[in-house]
């Protein structure tokens, strides 16, 4: 290689790194009742679909947040749906830089235990609110993966009936860091 190629590639390597944040040193999302790895329970299983489950969705907690968060974004995603973009359990957006955590059932579509101004964006279940796991019967156990967004815009501005896909872009756009955990969960024939 010669020097110009070694720069361009030094000045391009930079470049990613900065452009994606990574985990954030110290954020951390954690829920009490969901170690890292397990299995979820029946309280956090869709009631629907076939599924029959309490629908309730997880306590979480978080910490460390890096510097200059002005608010928060949380998912809860499915990569092992078959529907070959995956499934949106869950999408809340303008949780305040002040909230640490969320009470078990936060995500109940009616939204009262949610911080002021916290929006709960409509799931691929098609309604906002908390959509708990259900796999198709048979299928391998999916995985869940709960990100908590750290954001460097007070609010997000999207429509009130956006996809969880334009949220999911919008947070992208303005995270400064991330924090997350997987469970899995799946159904017998």
């Amino acid at each position: 290689m010669n020097r110009f190629t070694t720069l361009s590639l030094a000045a391009a390597t930079s470049a990613l790194l900065l452009a994606a944040p990574a985990q954030a040193a110290g954020f951390k999302l954690t829920s009490p009742t969901i170690k890292p790895g397990s299995t979820l329970s029946q309280a956090q299983v869709f009631n629907g679909f076939g599924c029959s489950g309490e629908n309730v969705s997880p306590a979480l907690s978080w910490s460390g947040a890096p510097a200059g968060t002005k608010s928060f974004a949380l998912t809860l995603y499915d990569p092992d749906a078959p529907t070959g973009s995956g499934w949106w359990h869950w999408v809340v957006y303008n949780l305040p830089a002040s909230t640490t955590g969320l009470p078990a059932g936060a995500g109940s579509a009616d939204g009262k235990e949610m911080p002021a101004g916290a929006v709960q964006g409509r799931t691929d279940f098609g309604s906002a609110g908390f959509g708990g796991a259900c796999p198709p019967a048979g299928d391998k156990p999916h995985r869940y993966v709960f990100t908590l967004y750290a954001l460097k815009t007070d609010k997000l501005d999207v429509p009130a009936d956006a996809s969880a896909a334009l949220v999911g872009f919008m947070i992208h756009f303005n995270q400064i860091g991330h924090a997350s955990f997987t469970a899995k969960y799946g159904r017998k024939k």
